[in-house]
């Protein structure tokens, strides 16, 4: 249920640079080869590097036999990326004198919404663009009806009357924290202004200027096909849909050659009247903590220098642009398969970026010790959730959360356990006391598990 980037690239070391020279189609074919044949997903990926006006492209399958299911005329989910492009129609409004950063959020919303502030300091759009307005990662109270598709039932109304539930434990503008719920609200409020759907939009300020003839939120193009989503577990999974103009928060699909277009467009390249809305999106406008925000971007640090990053993640693909716009050089990577639970692309779209950060290497099948099945065997406690038991079953482990049937469980070369059957890992952790346990990763959520004594009784 994630839209969340992962942020890899917040935590790189700083390593030796080198210059990156221009790259042929062949070589950044070898380089996405090394890094995806024979992982254990069978993700399909489109990526491309922009420098000093060329494109290198290359696509391919972790199973490098398989026909490629990503081609050229191929759309995929592209998840927060789609932020950035709604922080473009955000600067449009700022430039055009319309909106300010320090408007309030309530401003921005039907008149008598409940919009939460803390001891009087209200949420502004600065911390809207900025993630840092406190506001929590969904809409409280807004159920789910279909975890498949999270986002299709939450309406604008219930949105609206979410705010009311939110209590702020903090000023706006103290401190990130990523609110998908926030850019829903963004996203259907420009709409709202304008009069036109947030779709309508976007062809009109982003994609056609640009030449993103292949980007779309619902209207697809002709000619162009939409790519069929997995899991991590090689199922196909459903695409996301999205009610009432809030599908800037994760609901554009693009083929390669238009986040190509994209990514010029962010180093320089966008026509005359649109340039300086990306520029102004690119502006440091929240400094007051890590990471470091544009309008919708993350400006993180990268060997010396500072570099505009977003990844996405949604049900069935994984994606991430990332830039330097002094060195005039930008990276798109695509994934047909949702690889958020495994950290994403990180790795791979920054070494293609800078050659010094290292590429990555696949997820493997792979045995697990036996050492390590009997130490993970017991009986757990996920924090605020269900008991739940490991069982070792002859080389393998399985599963059992309380009142549900068993899972096998697979191993891979990153020393983590998976279901077979759904999307999730089970990451083993030492304990202070020489004991192992787990952390359970799923829908974006890291779980700590808590190992009960053989009694069963509760800690």
């Amino acid at each position: 249920m994630s839209l969340v980037p992962s942020l890899s690239c917040l935590s790189l070391a700083l390593l030796v640079s080198t210059p990156a020279a221009a790259m042929s189609d062949a070589e950044l074919a070898a380089k996405l080869g090394q890094r995806l044949h024979g992982d254990r997903t069978g993700a399909c990926l489109a990526v491309a590097v922009v420098e000093d006006g060329t494109v290198a492209r290359a696509y391919g399958c972790a199973d490098p036999a398989a026909e490629p299911r990503v081609g050229p005329g191929t759309a995929v989910e592209i998840g927060s990326v789609s932020k950035t492009m709604v922080a473009a129609l955000a600067a449009r409004e700022i430039e055009a004198g319309r909106a300010s950063l320090d408007d309030t959020l309530a401003s921005w919303l039907p008149e008598g919404t409940r919009v939460p502030d803390f001891e009087g300091k209200p949420i502004l759009l600065r911390h809207v663009l900025t993630h840092t307005g406190g506001l929590p990662a969904l809409p409280p109270g807004v159920a789910i009806a279909d975890p498949s598709n999270p986002y299709a039932g939450m309406r604008a109304a219930d949105l609206h009357a979410a705010l009311g539930r939110v209590t702020l434990s903090r000023a706006p503008g103290t401190a990130f924290e990523y609110s998908n719920f926030a850019l829903m609200l963004l996203s259907e409020a420009l709409a709202r202004r304008a009069g036109q759907p947030v779709e309508a939009l976007l062809d009109a300020h982003v994609f056609s200027p640009l030449g993103m003839a292949g980007a779309y939120l619902d209207d697809r193009p002709e000619g162009v096909q939409a790519a069929r989503g997995h899991a991590p577990n090689r199922n196909v999974v459903p695409a996301w849909t999205f009610r009432d103009d809030t599908g800037g928060v994760g609901g554009v699909r693009a083929t390669l050659d238009d986040m190509v277009a994209y990514v010029q467009g962010q180093l320089g390249g966008a026509p005359a009247d649109l340039q300086p809305l990306l520029d102004l999106t690119q502006a440091p406008a929240w400094t007051g903590g890590r990471p470091e925000m544009g309008m919708g971007w993350i400006i993180a640090p990268l060997n010396g220098r500072r570099v505009h990053v977003h990844e996405g993640g949604t049900g069935g693909f994984t994606s991430m642009v990332v830039f330097d716009r002094q060195a005039g050089r930008g990276v798109v990577v695509l994934s047909d398969t949702a690889l958020h639970s495994l950290g994403g692309l990180g790795s791979l779209g920054l070494h293609l970026l800078d050659p010094a950060v290292p590429l990555g290497v696949p997820r493997r099948e792979a045995t697990a010790p036996g050492e390590l099945l009997d130490a993970l065997a017991g009986e757990y406690q996920l924090q605020g959730a269900m008991k739940m038991s490991v069982r070792r079953k002859q080389d393998a482990l399985e599963i059992q959360a309380e009142g549900q049937p068993p899972f096998a469980m697979g191993y891979d070369s990153a020393g983590d356990f998976y279901p077979l059957a759904f999307d999730a890992v089970l990451r083993p952790v030492p304990q202070p006391d020489g004991s192992l346990a787990f952390v359970w990763l799923q829908g974006g959520g890291a779980v700590p598990a808590q190992r009960l004594p053989e009694h069963g009784a509760r800690p």
